[in-house]
């Protein structure tokens, strides 16, 4: 248990003028597993190649563990996929890519296919 971002993935950090790290967009700041923020990352690199593999292996590197290899891993991703279509069903009236995009991600659940498909929105 820690404190969590919330929404930790990588285009939430920025750099200031001199290189260093700055985590932004606190809204969903919160206490919990830590998984829970590492579990982004991981399943953007892992089920959606979002994330080169030297991308997510520096991620790794810096953070010191790999959530991949927690034995709640595939749970813990399965939900947060759930999470990212409920996410974009809010998003159909206003996106205009938005429900294609749905359809595509919600008959991958339904299939147990792929997500490599999946685009960010």
């Amino acid at each position: 248990m820690g404190h969590l971002h919330g929404d930790f993935n990588v285009g939430n950090v920025l750099r200031d003028a001199d290189g260093r790290p700055k985590v932004i967009d606190l809204d969903g700041f919160v206490t919990g597993p830590r998984e829970w923020d590492l579990m982004q990352t991981a399943m953007y690199y892992d089920s959606f190649g979002w994330h080169t593999q030297a991308e997510y292996a520096e991620f790794v590197t810096g953070y010191g563990f790999d959530v991949r290899e927690w034995a709640g891993y595939p749970v813990l991703r399965s939900v947060r996929e759930v999470l990212m279509v409920t996410w974009l069903s809010q998003n159909v009236g206003t996106n205009p890519r938005a429900a294609e995009e749905l359809q595509k991600r919600v008959d991958s659940l339904r299939s147990g296919g792929t997500r490599q498909g999946w685009e960010p929105l």
